[in-house]
């Protein structure tokens, strides 16, 4: 059983997260084109469960404080993000945003029971045992980048996870879950450390999936 969010991350498959062979053709430019179109169809579909755990844990909550920080990276999903998707789809091989179909796929169906799950089951702590690995995977990649590469859906979707907003939003995260850690339940800290592992491993399943075709 987890002491602490860095033994949760320890307990999960993270490195296989952050190291992966897709994040590391991101990072030097060599990821196929219609790979990463694939990946970004995929990952738009998912933006949809995204911004709906967000407002479960706007909800959810403890403080108008926390509330008011989980409503500003909802705000950045469906603004911000979603201009970016807009973007780069007109730039990818395929049909534009509003002819495409996006489909999550099976990892992204297995992500929304993940995400239900953790909200019918549990409270702020298994909310945040979802949510802050889901990001924080993303901040740790994106930021081992030196260089982005070009053209810009590249350059633009590792600077969008590595940047100083970014990075403070999931520190808070983190600070938030090891909060909720010292004060649930064994068997509640038992159930978070399940939920978090199981959140690494599907975002390993993700990047798998974009792959698989290529």
């Amino acid at each position: 059983m987890s002491d602490g969010v860095e033994a949760l991350r320890d307990a999960s498959a993270w490195d296989a997260a952050v190291r992966h062979e897709f994040v590391g053709g991101l990072a030097d430019g060599t990821l196929d084109a219609a790979v990463f179109r694939d990946y970004l169809e995929r990952d738009y579909a998912f933006v949809e469960t995204l911004a709906s755990h967000v407002g479960h844990a706007v909800a959810d909550a403890p403080t108008m404080a926390a509330k008011r920080r989980f409503s500003e990276f909802l705000a950045t999903v469906v603004g911000p993000e979603d201009d970016y998707f807009e973007r780069a789809f007109d730039a990818l091989p395929g049909p534009a945003l509003a002819d495409a179909d996006p489909d999550a796929g099976d990892v992204g169906a297995a992500f929304a029971d993940c995400f239900a799950h953790a909200a019918a089951t549990g409270g702020y702590a298994e909310t945040l045992a979802v949510l802050c690995p889901v990001e924080w995977v993303y901040l740790e990649w994106a930021s081992a980048v030196e260089d982005p590469p070009e053209p810009f859906h590249y350059r633009r979707w590792v600077e969008m996870h590595a940047n100083a907003a970014f990075r403070e939003f999931v520190t808070w995260l983190r600070a938030e879950l090891e909060r909720e850690l010292e004060r649930v339940s064994a068997r509640r800290a038992a159930r978070v450390e399940r939920l978090f592992v199981r959140a690494v491993d599907l975002e390993v399943a993700f990047f798998d999936a974009a792959l698989a075709d290529s």
